[in-house]
C-alpha cells in the first residue's frame, strides 16, 4: 500500500469537496441538476430530454458538462458557474456527518481542498462544514484557468504553488477518474466509496473520510 513507508504527518492530504466531504447526492446534485438542465434549454432551445442527454454526454466524456460547452460552444466559464450554482439556502442542503471535523483535527499532515466547483459555492460548503481552519488552501475551478480534474493542468498548478513532492501527497476523492490521474502523477490515493470491487491504482477505499485517521495509523506502523 503507498500509504505506508511515510510518516502521516509528513503526508500532504488533498480532499475533493462534493461527496467526499459532504453528501451533495442528497440534495445539492438534484438542484445543480436542474439549473444546468435549464440553462442548456434556454441556451439552446432543448426540451428537458435534450438537456438531460447534452449534459450527461458532456459530463460523460470530458468529466464536467462545463468542459463540453466550453469546448463545442464556446461558453463563458464564468457565465456558466453564476447560473448554475445557485443555492440561496445551501446551509440547509449541506448533508454531511458531524463526526468529519473530528477526522480533520485527527489527521496529522498538511490539508487541501482541490474542488471542480466555483468558489462562491465552495468557501459556502467550507462554511456549513464549519471545516476551514482545517486546510492550507483552497483550489476551485477558478485556481486551475477552468481545466478541473482530472486535467493534469489543475494537479500542476497545486503542486506549483505549493512546492509539493507528488509522493508526499494523497488525493483523497469519490470519483475514480481523477484518482487515475493523481496515480500517474505519483500520488498516493484514497477513493470515497461504498463500492467493494478492486482498483489497481486505488491505495485505500474507504466508505466515509471519518475512517481515514483511524487507517493511516494502522497501515503507517
Amino acid at each position: 500500500m503507498r500509504l505506508v513507508g511515510l510518516p502521516p504527518a509528513r503526508r500532504v492530504w488533498i480532499f475533493d469537496l462534493d461527496n467526499t466531504l459532504h453528501d451533495a447526492h442528497a440534495r445539492i446534485f438534484p438542484s445543480m441538476h436542474e439549473q444546468i438542465n435549464a440553462y442548456l434549454m434556454q441556451r439552446f432551445d432543448l426540451d428537458e430530454a435534450g438537456a438531460n442527454e447534452m449534459r450527461r454526454g458532456f459530463w460523460q466524456r470530458y468529466g464536467t458538462t462545463m468542459n463540453g460547452l466550453m469546448r463545442h460552444h464556446g461558453t463563458d466559464p464564468r457565465e456558466f458557474l453564476a447560473a448554475t450554482h445557485q443555492f440561496p439556502e445551501l446551509a440547509d442542503m449541506v448533508v454531511h456527518e458531524a463526526a468529519v471535523r473530528h477526522a480533520l483535527a485527527r489527521l496529522p499532515g498538511r490539508k487541501l481542498i482541490f474542488s471542480n466547483a466555483p468558489r462562491h459555492y465552495v468557501e459556502g460548503v467550507i462554511k456549513a462544514l464549519g471545516v476551514a481552519r482545517f486546510f492550507a488552501a483552497v483550489y476551485t475551478i477558478e485556481s486551475t484557468r477552468f481545466r478541473p480534474k482530472p486535467s493534469f493542468q489543475g494537479f500542476r498548478v497545486l503542486l506549483r504553488r505549493h512546492h509539493l513532492d507528488p509522493r508526499r501527497c494523497a488525493l483523497v476523492d469519490d470519483l475514480l477518474e481523477n484518482l487515475r490521474a493523481a496515480k500517474r502523477l505519483g500520488m498516493a490515493t484514497v477513493w470515497v466509496s461504498r463500492e467493494r470491487r478492486s482498483v489497481p491504482y486505488v491505495d485505500l477505499r474507504i466508505t466515509s473520510v471519518t475512517q481515514l485517521p483511524g487507517l493511516v495509523f494502522r497501515y503507517s506502523r
